[in-house]
């Protein structure tokens, strides 16, 4: 299967109609409403008070006379554009201070009275704006492909472990999908993830680790060779249902395989032996409950020390590309490029 070229779509980010959805955090319509009466009272006051302290420098046809009940006339006028012609302007600071102030207040008045119109033209603009912006600022994320049972579950463990929701964006088909990422805080990408201008769009050459987690398995393999090509560097993870594809993916780039089917069974058949095992085993993968299990470095003063002798409960010890048992004799003693597998207490979450 030949796939997507990666310099056509670089070239040509904007071909094949997929969008980038971020997510909206916009105001009710009473809210804006009151907000641009309020924006259209402030140009209106700003105005009274200009013509007001100059008010010797306009002439009033009635009485020759302009008070402050005059200002507010003239300025309701003026930045209305009726202009009736019976107030003017005649001195020098008052025709100055109208070509410097008042006039560029009217400009404001009318685009404020006009903001329905001209939100709906800035529209496109203002969110082509957030979008470059969102570009620009997004350097070594997360790409979750898939947005089902599997990647929901991975973005609620990635976010409960510190991964900030900005630094997550979702690649799904649906468009449905995608709305109710946004609605949890996470940017989306509506597209076939096997195609690299989809994932171009999610910025992956930039990304710092996929999490793969389609419907299908072979969909599974087409992502991750696409993923791979675009970045040699991230870290892929995948979930297949066939345990039998596993090594497919691996083939494929992806750095570690989940199988879902048999990880499923396996807890269901230790539940069935031991409720309460199966119990500590799903506390265990489930990020801020209880007991979590983490990976973190040797610290200073843990090196050269016995696993044991850490104040955590150690599993298993990472040596290079070497994992190591907490009982096997190469495990101990730690050095300082170790990484540690370890169970510790959730932290508590502030109500």
């Amino acid at each position: 299967m030949k796939l997507p070229s990666h310099d056509a779509a670089a070239r040509n980010p904007g071909d094949g109609g997929h969008r980038v959805h971020l997510p909206q955090f916009s105001t009710g319509p009473l809210r804006q409403v009151v907000r641009r009466l309020l924006l259209a009272l402030l140009v209106l006051v700003l105005t009274v008070l200009i013509v007001y302290i100059d008010r010797s420098g306009y002439h009033d046809n009635a009485d020759d006379n302009v008070d402050f009940l005059d200002a507010v006339y003239y300025s309701t006028v003026t930045l209305s554009t009726t202009g009736y012609g019976d107030i003017v302007p005649y001195s020098d600071s008052a025709r100055l201070s109208n070509i410097l102030l008042v006039t560029p207040l009217r400009v404001l008045f009318l685009i404020i009275l006009v903001g329905t119109t001209l939100e709906v033209l800035a529209e496109r603009t203002r969110e082509q704006y957030r979008l470059n912006r969102w570009r620009s600022a997004l350097r070594d994320h997360t790409v979750v492909v898939g947005f089902g049972t599997k990647g929901r579950s991975a973005v609620q463990t990635l976010c409960a472990t510190g991964l900030p929701k900005n630094r997550v964006v979702v690649v799904d088909p649906n468009q449905k999908v995608i709305e109710a990422a946004n609605a949890d805080g996470l940017a989306g990408v509506v597209g076939d993830a096997t195609r690299s201008d989809v994932l171009l769009r999610a910025e992956a050459q930039r990304a710092r680790q996929f999490v793969i987690a389609t419907q299908r398995d072979d969909t599974a393999v087409l992502v991750t060779l696409t993923a791979r090509q675009l970045n040699r560097g991230a870290n892929i993870v995948a979930a297949v249902r066939e345990e039998e594809n596993a090594p497919l993916l691996r083939q494929s780039g992806a750095d570690a395989v989940i199988t879902s089917a048999s990880a499923a069974g396996r807890l269901l058949g230790m539940s069935v032996q031991s409720p309460t095992a199966g119990a500590v085993i799903e506390d265990l993968i489930q990020q801020g409950t209880g007991l979590d299990l983490v990976e973190r470095t040797v610290v200073k003063a843990e090196v050269g020390k016995s696993v044991r002798d850490t104040d955590d409960l150690v599993v298993s010890v990472l040596r290079g590309h070497r994992l190591l048992a907490y009982d096997d004799p190469d495990a101990s003693p730690l050095q300082a490029a170790d990484r540690l597998i370890t169970i510790v207490r959730a932290p508590m979450v502030q109500e």
